[in-house]
């Protein structure tokens, strides 16, 4: 079971590290807030990832490959991504003279990060094939002791990465001069619309 604990570290690692959304939406909510929003956006996504893991590995992926249920899912996201997008640019040109801070702050960046991960349905597929991976360094089927390792060690590795991207993100708030946080939130904004475009045009592409 240990080479399938590790694997799963490897594996979260380099799903988390890989610049995206949820990314873009910490690094705009922590340069204004700090650690705590960015946390929070970072461990709301992981919630969601969560459901879809489970899901994932219980084998009810294939659900989510029907129309009924991808498109509401993924226009939804599309639609929240567009408006982080629109909303990052609206405050990069004309700030707040009192930000929300403290436990309102951080509440709606868990809810955010939630609804961004929830609302991509395509996170279902890499768990569908989660087993298979599993199963590739077993030799033989994976069981359900082997899925609840993998899951484990993946969600540890998650909730190392959401300490340490936070961190990055309070720690590069305090050297920027507030011009730079403007346009930094500004780039954020441009990146959460290009990622809605992204998932818009893949939804297209499957019909």
């Amino acid at each position: 079971m240990s080479e399938i604990f590790v694997l799963a570290l490897w594996v979260g690692l380099l799903f988390n590290a890989a610049p995206g959304a949820v990314f873009s939406e910490s690094l705009r909510r922590g340069v204004r807030g700090g650690f705590g929003p960015a946390f929070a956006v970072q461990v709301g996504s992981l919630a969601g990832d969560a459901v879809w893991a489970l899901l994932g590995l219980a084998g009810v992926g294939a659900l989510f490959a029907v129309p009924a249920m991808r498109v509401p899912l993924t226009v939804a996201g599309c639609l929240l991504l567009g408006w982080l997008g629109v909303t990052a640019l609206r405050d990069a040109a004309f700030p707040r003279a009192e930000p929300v801070t403290g436990d309102r702050s951080r509440q709606g960046a868990l809810a955010v990060g939630a609804a961004m991960s929830l609302g991509n349905p395509w996170n279902v597929v890499y768990w569908s094939g989660a087993a298979g991976a599993v199963s590739a360094v077993l030799g033989r089927d994976a069981g359900l002791g082997s899925l609840a390792v993998f899951f484990t060690g993946f969600m540890t590795s998650s909730l190392a990465w959401c300490f340490i991207c936070a961190g990055f993100i309070a720690l590069l708030r305090r050297a920027l001069p507030p011009p730079a946080v403007r346009l930094l939130e500004a780039a954020c904004g441009v990146s959460l619309i290009v990622f809605a475009a992204l998932l818009a045009a893949r939804l297209a592409s499957t019909g």
